[in-house]
């Protein structure tokens, strides 16, 4: 099971480099869209460098890196008030911990659910986005990855809080 956990320690910290990536490509496609709108303005529509599809790429791109920066961060960025919590035991907290995880692999799992529904729907549709005209399918799939993958990443750290809070060692 440690190996499992290791694995999608892995694919989910991969997951946050490439949400990154895709936040600096966000930026970049703003900004060149910003830019080129400007040029044609300026010059009354006689150097034409705007695209089609920058709000699409800015859309999906948002998408993916939150989506793909979730399962890294799950357990490292939860607000815990201490009113609650101060006088448990660790053991105590961490058992608590373990519930709220799961309730985020739950989370993960009905979102994977629906989304791989979607990604049916649109295969035998044939949607595709408005601008790009890009598969939705593609789209979709890479979507029930990403949110497989907050379930798996929050199923192995429930796991190793419960496994704290009975005394194992995960």
């Amino acid at each position: 099971m440690k190996a499992f956990a290791r694995l999608v320690d892995a694919i989910c910290y991969l997951m946050q480099l490439l949400s990154g990536f895709l936040i600096a490509a966000m930026m970049m496609i703003v900004l060149t869209d910003v830019i080129t709108r400007a040029l044609f303005r300026l010059s009354d529509g006689s150097i034409d460098l705007t695209f089609l599809g920058g709000i699409e790429l800015v859309k999906f791109s948002l998408l993916f890196a939150i989506l793909y920066a979730l399962p890294w961060c799950v357990d490292r960025s939860q607000v815990v008030v201490d009113l609650f919590t101060e006088r448990l035991s660790e053991r105590k907290k961490s058992a608590l911990e373990g519930i709220y995880f799961l309730g985020y692999m739950l989370l993960g799992c009905g979102m994977t659910y629906r989304f791989y529904e979607a990604t049916i729907n649109a295969s035998s549709s044939g949607e595709t986005s408005q601008d790009l005209l890009v598969p939705m399918t593609y789209i979709y799939a890479a979507t029930v990855f990403g949110t497989a993958m907050l379930a798996l990443r929050s199923l192995t750290v429930a796991k190793a809080r419960f496994c704290k809070a009975l005394g194992f060692s995960a």
